[in-house]
């Protein structure tokens, strides 16, 4: 797959199919990831790759969660800014309600974040969620390396026919993880990544994108 069609093709897909997801093929795109950048090489994302038993099993705990109204664990870090502000907020705005409208959870349903929380813990049916950890010594910089990796990923996926979702959700039940996953208590939960094929037969939602000319400035050119 040419390298602008995987960015193009590439969105979160809340839908997938239980059609499984063979270890060569996870092996093949986490070893080319590798490649991906890294400030002073360190590298520093830990990854497990859940599937099966344990990730049944890591669904139905959370779920179970999601659905008695747990608020979740104390969190490590803010998904979000407090307080966003125009653009920011705008955006944030009309991407919920277009992703949440597609799966059925109208705005003003008083059961939304249950729901909500509910499907995101089903991982969307997809059958591989990869657990994304850092050190916590580790500062902005190795987070930002962490998300290029993430990025390397989800495009190395689209490259096998796979595609993806990034799920900060996680975060919130992330003792749950760490039980399934046995991740050291010296690592903090970056991430979840849904991974399968997708559901056929279901809408595809493309949320749009802010015109490159409110984000990009050229200088000198």
């Amino acid at each position: 797959m040419d390298v602008y069609e995987a960015v193009d093709s590439r969105r979160a897909v809340r839908a997938f199919s239980d059609e499984p997801v063979s270890r060569e093929i996870l092996e093949r795109v986490l070893a080319a990831a590798t490649r991906a950048p890294s400030s002073g090489n360190l590298q520093p994302w830990h990854v497990y790759v859940v599937t099966g038993e344990p990730l049944a099993e890591l669904k139905k705990r959370a779920t179970a969660r999601a659905l008695a109204g747990d608020p979740g664990d104390e969190r490590e870090y803010p998904m979000y800014p407090a307080e966003l502000t125009s653009p920011y907020v705008d955006r944030f705005s009309a991407a919920a309600a277009q992703r949440y409208k597609a799966l059925g959870i109208e705005r003003d349903d008083p059961d939304r974040p249950m729901k909500i929380a509910a499907l995101n813990s089903q991982a969307f049916g997809a059958p591989v969620v990869l657990f994304c950890y850092l050190d916590q010594t580790m500062g902005p910089g190795q987070w930002g390396d962490a998300g290029m990796y993430l990025q390397t990923v989800m495009l190395l996926l689209r490259a096998e026919g796979l595609h993806s979702c990034p799920q900060m959700m996680w975060t919130m039940y992330r003792e749950t993880v760490s039980q399934i996953v046995g991740a050291d208590d010296g690592l903090v939960l970056l991430c979840g990544v849904a991974v399968g094929f997708e559901k056929e037969g279901v809408p595809r939602l493309r949320t749009g994108r802010a015109d490159m000319t409110e984000t990009v400035s050229f200088i000198g050119v």
